[in-house]
């Protein structure tokens, strides 16, 4: 299968293929990865990647209206299955690109300890969480602290960020002192990148599988299908892995 993904791979991205585009709607907490994966594809290939992250929930109400995405890369598995069967995407290209993780950070080296034990003593006065209405990662740290029994405790002192950017730079700034982000956004290449962070015991939320589906507009894009090809590849998914990321077999 392997194998066969890669001569796939190689033929869309062939050298002297016409160039071509592709805007990729992208959930937020992988906009960093994108990146990096964007670039790389650039190097093997003559197409070119265009990036817009937003949650995964304005994605979907964007993408609803007409926005002209060729292809999404959600937090979840729910948003493309619901666009295809709205007849906004294609359901035979969803796959599961990552399986994200959950990370309770701060910008601080000794603020958090690695059993999270800092979220029953600490008396910090903001804890920050994506909206969970919208964000994947957001309702993944409600369900957390439910499971931890600590909701109740942290509720009243939620600053909540529109997306997993945002939330990021809440605590980041010093908004707030403590804040649930996506592990892709304080690590690479499987260390933190600076500050402390408690890895959540992912018993404790349901697995954050993160679907990419092309999408209606991109169905005859060659550089979107080059590019979904690419992710499934093995330089794609080691990059992915780097970031923090679990890929499926």
């Amino acid at each position: 299968m392997k194998a066969r993904l890669a001569v796939l791979w190689m033929a869309l991205v062939t050298p002297g293929a016409q160039a071509g585009e592709a805007l990729i709607a992208v959930a937020a907490n992988f906009a960093t990865p994108l990146k990096t994966l964007a670039a790389e594809f650039a190097k093997t290939s003559s197409h070119a990647i265009h990036i817009a992250p937003e949650s995964t929930g304005k994605l979907y109400a964007q993408i609803h209206h007409g926005a002209p995405y060729d292809v999404l890369l959600a937090a979840d598995q729910t948003t493309p299955q619901r666009l295809a069967s709205e007849g906004h995407a294609l359901l035979d290209t969803q796959f599961t690109y990552g399986i994200g993780k959950l990370v309770l950070w701060s910008p601080s080296p000794s603020a958090i300890d690695h059993q999270g034990a800092v979220l029953s003593t600490s008396d910090a006065t903001h804890l920050a969480i994506a909206n969970p209405k919208t964000a994947p990662y957001g309702s993944a740290a409600v369900t957390v602290l439910k499971n931890l029994g600590l909701f109740e405790r942290w509720q009243p002192r939620f600053v909540q960020g529109e997306n997993i950017t945002q939330t990021l730079q809440f605590v980041s700034t010093g908004n707030a002192a403590l804040g649930f982000v996506a592990l892709s956004q304080v690590m690479q290449n499987g260390k933190f990148t600076q500050g402390s962070g408690w890895i959540v015991d992912q018993a404790l939320y349901p697995a954050i599988k993160q679907d990419a589906i092309l999408l209606k507009k991109g169905e005859h894009n060659a550089t979107a299908k080059a590019f979904l090809a690419y992710l499934k590849s093995p330089p794609a998914r080691k990059v992915i892995q780097q970031y923090g990321y679990e890929v499926q077999e």
